[in-house]
């Protein structure tokens, strides 16, 4: 069965109606999971077992069935390991239809349907009695309901659900507790994640410098964490300013609570500083003893830096305080971590909590409408004074006096850098309300309010009178767009470009001039391991979980690149970096398709797990912006991208399987089509031994 959907192309910018697949969304959901990630946890996947083994040798020491509740069940694997650890029963919970059919028939190819139930639905709603989905309460509690904050899922209200309802009291659980540590930095880096710093800009009278608004100064942020790989941020990049603190500690073998609560902890300050970041990171033991720990700490925190599990599903959280303070060494601070049922926060207090009503503070909330409309990537990219300068020089290659400036980008600050370096008059277009009202609030801080119009409308829908009449002789555009998640979505300025046509004057410039689309085929460090199946994990055949992630990717995404900060996930190139696409901004978006075809040569040996993909955009003669690769690859270093842009990959499914052999150098074929009336770009790599061209099937 087929359904209409509305969506907003984020190339051409227009709304269309497509038809789905009615399961469309359950195959995206699948295509895109963590299940493969998890399964290649071998720390995580040898600790529960472990856990399991021994919380089912204290029931059947009590002599007592081992009667296991397994929420959040996936594949099913946690009660599998659970009746081979000598279980009598496992209900298994799992709430997504499609994963508890999948569970439904892994349990059942590994000989264990005797003993697991598979139950349907979200745990809240699991019944408990005679005609129940239980007959009784279960004596081991097993979940895996975790988040890289923790309890981001849900797992306070679903844990605090079924020790009232589920389990028998002072049940085993699995795992036994979970502790959250912080550790306080001063990190410039970071805190450009944030904060909008002020943007110098040299101009040929002097330097100019565009301030923040006074409500970004003060406004806390966004509520939500900023989770990343924390491991591939330098400790060059942050100044440690305490001791590693255990904030806080969940027994699961307890009656759980969802109430917000704060917990604090007193530290000497390390150094002097401004405190500004928290990282943060917790570990989760899986007996009472505490042995059996499986941790999240990055390498400087870890006991065993030798031993680091690579993971993509749990990573490192950065969290910024509401506001910088200036801390002295040596001094006594408290550090708080506040938390609701599904968030965690924290705060720096000079007194002790219980001396100060603040403690009680709600959860930061975003007033200043920055932190609504750009992301945590795109505060350090505005924040990028080497990128600054270097739109400036470009500016200053193509502006004269005279010029009358159109900036189409989303909240950029493209506008005042013309200003200052002296076009005539400037305008620029804000679609969205919260970025008319964010430039509008930063042109008054800067005391342009009279200097730059802020036209509020659709590019296509701009009249000569919103320009006071006048053709514009600079079209300007970084381009960044909010609704961009692949790099060439970005290309929606093009056709900007094309619907403000008649706007231009003869000759008016366009700048970006061009941009291009390049491609390098990559040895991934760890990150295929989210693509790669598993076969057999930890002695359970969970093929069935490959075929239907691969079935979920054969729908469409198999042919699709996805898109990674890979900054966070490292890798080298096999082949040189090669421009696939070119795509003209002097001139309107053409009507004929826009078709590459070719091979890249592996120039030395490795897996191919995939091929990145990235824009270009050449800003004026000699002046380039990269969204992805920085700098040359060389054969034995990782690559270097851009920190403030995902990069798209393609992934090579052969490659992908760690027990293929690994075999010689090859080439990579590949068909790149671009279809200026649906602006999609359409790809097809394939590994090939010769210098055969991959077709692409027209759609």
């Amino acid at each position: 069965m087929k359904v209409f959907c509305g969506r907003a192309n984020p190339t051409t910018g227009s709304m269309e109606w497509v038809e789905e697949d009615e399961h469309y969304d359950y195959h995206q959901e699948i295509a895109r999971s963590s299940y493969a990630d998890m399964l290649h946890d071998k720390d995580r996947n040898v600790k529960y077992y472990e856990g399991i083994r021994a919380a089912v040798s204290r029931v059947k020491d009590r002599g007592q069935k081992a009667l296991v509740l397994d929420i959040g069940t996936g594949t099913g694997l946690l009660s599998m390991m659970a009746v081979t650890a000598g279980a009598d029963f496992c209900y298994a919970v799992e709430v997504f239809k499609p994963m508890a059919e999948a569970a439904v028939k892994i349990v059942e190819e590994n000989g264990f349907s005797d003993k697991i139930k598979v139950i349907n639905k979200h745990s809240t709603e699991v019944t408990v009695g005679p005609d129940g989905d239980m007959p009784c309460r279960a004596n081991i509690l097993v979940t895996e309901l975790f988040d890289t904050e923790l309890i981001g899922e849900g797992a306070l209200p679903s844990y605090e659900h079924a020790h009232r309802h589920l389990v028998q009291e002072n049940c085993e659980a699995v795992p036994h507790r979970a502790t959250v540590y912080a550790q306080l930095v001063e990190s410039r880096r970071m805190w450009s994640w944030n904060k909008l710093f002020p943007v110098r800009v040299q101009t040929g009278f002097g330097e100019q410098v565009i301030i923040p608004p006074p409500d970004l100064e003060r406004c806390a942020g966004a509520p939500s964490v900023c989770d990343i790989q924390l491991n591939q941020v330098s400790p060059a990049d942050f100044t440690v300013l305490s001791d590693v603190l255990p904030m806080f500690s969940v027994d699961f073998s307890k009656q759980v609570s969802s109430s917000a609560a704060c917990h604090s902890r007193q530290f000497e300050t390390l150094a002097s500083g401004r405190a500004q970041v928290v990282l943060s990171w917790w570990d989760i033991e899986m007996d009472p003893e505490g042995k059996i720990k499986c941790t999240m700490a990055p390498f400087w925190a870890h006991s065993e830096p030798a031993e680091l599990q690579w993971r993509d599903h749990w990573m490192q959280c950065v969290y910024f305080l509401p506001h910088e303070e200036p801390v002295v060494q040596g001094a006594t601070l408290c550090l708080v971590a506040h938390h609701d049922d599904y968030c965690v926060w924290y705060s720096l207090q000079r007194t002790s909590p219980e001396d100060n009503e603040r403690s009680r503070q709600m959860r930061p909330v975003c007033e200043c409408q920055a932190h609504l409309l750009w992301n945590r990537p795109r505060f350090g990219e505005i924040n990028d004074q080497d990128r600054t300068d270097r739109y400036t020089w470009a500016l200053r290659t193509v502006l004269t006096p005279d010029s009358i400036c159109l900036s189409v980008s989303d909240g950029s600050l493209l506008p005042v850098l013309a200003h200052h370096l002296g076009a005539e008059q400037v305008f620029t277009i804000e679609s969205s309300a919260a970025s008319h009202k964010l430039m509008k609030r930063i042109f008054k801080a800067n005391h342009l309010e009279d200097k730059i119009s802020i036209i509020q409308k659709r590019p296509e829908l701009l009249t000569s009178a919103d320009l006071g009449g006048k053709k514009v002789s600079l079209l300007l555009g970084e381009p960044f767009f909010t609704t961009s998640l692949l790099p060439w979505h970005n290309l929606y300025f093009w056709y900007v470009r094309t619907a403000v046509d008649q706007h231009l004057e003869p000759g008016a410039v366009v700048m970006p001039q061009a941009a291009s689309l390049h491609a390098m085929v990559v040895e991934f460090k760890d990150l295929w391991r989210i693509r790669s199946p598993c076969g057999d994990c930890e002695g359970f055949d969970v093929h069935i979980m490959d075929d239907m992630i691969q079935h979920a990717l054969d729908f469409r995404e198999s042919k699709e690149a996805e898109p990674h900060p890979l900054w966070e996930y490292p890798c080298h190139g096999l082949s040189k970096p090669q421009q696939i696409l070119t795509f003209d901004f002097q001139q309107r978006v053409p009507q004929q398709r826009v078709c590459a075809e070719g091979t890249m040569e592996l120039r030395r040996p490795g897996r191919s797990h995939g091929a990145v993909l990235w824009m270009e955009y050449q800003l004026a003669p000699g002046s380039t912006i990269s969204t992805g690769l920085l700098e040359p690859a060389e054969d034995k270093e990782d690559c270097c991208w851009n920190p403030h842009c995902k990069q798209a990959v393609y992934f090579l499914s052969p490659a992908l399987d760690p027990k293929a052999p690994l075999g010689r150098p090859q080439t990579v074929s590949y068909a790149v089509e671009f279809n200026p009336h649906t602006g999609e770009i359409t790809m097809e790599f394939r590994l090939t031994d010769t210098l055969e061209h991959p077709s692409l099937v027209k759609k």
